[in-house]
């Protein structure tokens, strides 16, 4: 089971534990994900916080993957990555206010537990990313693996975004996979 990232007792997410830290804070899952993923992951923390959310969600995910990760980036025509990153920021004063307050959980992938601070839609496509990894032979996450699951959660706040800058999820996910045979 997929515990991305441990917590502290009050619910803030670690991107990584300290190089000298081991035991239970550092998960088999934390060496798995690429360096671009762990950057990732610590925006997204990062974005969750400072709009006063109580969980990583997707368009967490979604929004860092954008600025973080050029191999995501590049999937989107320059156009698309404007419009994508315009909804993001408008998050907390726009169409985002329906999701303050209000875990995310679209019950499209499975639920995790033992996922402090991630709502079920995020911390479920996390394992899906792990599993598509490991599936397509990677040693590490990266953040394409993301993306790709993110895409293929339709109920979810990312895919919402994507929608809504007018890119079709489906037809993305088939270009990737596409791309990868």
């Amino acid at each position: 089971m997929l515990r991305p990232i441990a917590a502290d007792g009050v619910g803030v997410v670690h991107s990584s534990p300290p190089a000298a830290e081991s035991g239970p804070t550092r998960t088999a899952a934390d060496d798995r994900l690429s360096v671009e993923l762990t950057s990732v992951v610590a925006g997204a923390r990062r974005r969750a916080l400072r709009d006063g959310d109580r969980h990583i969600d997707t368009a967490h995910l979604l929004h860092s993957l954008l600025e973080t990760d050029p191999a995501v980036s590049a999937l989107f025509d320059g156009g698309q990555v404007a419009r994508l990153l315009g909804y993001l920021v408008q998050r907390s004063i726009g169409y985002g206010l329906q999701w303050q307050g209000a875990v995310e959980d679209s019950g499209a992938m499975p639920v995790v537990r033992e996922a402090a601070g991630w709502s079920p839609a995020a911390a479920g496509a996390m394992e899906a990313a792990l599993v598509r990894a490991g599936a397509r032979g990677a040693r590490q996450v990266g953040g394409v693996d993301l993306l790709v699951t993110l895409a293929q959660d339709p109920e979810c706040r990312a895919v919402e975004v994507l929608g809504r800058a007018g890119v079709d999820p489906a037809a993305l996910v088939a270009a990737v996979t596409a791309a990868a045979d």
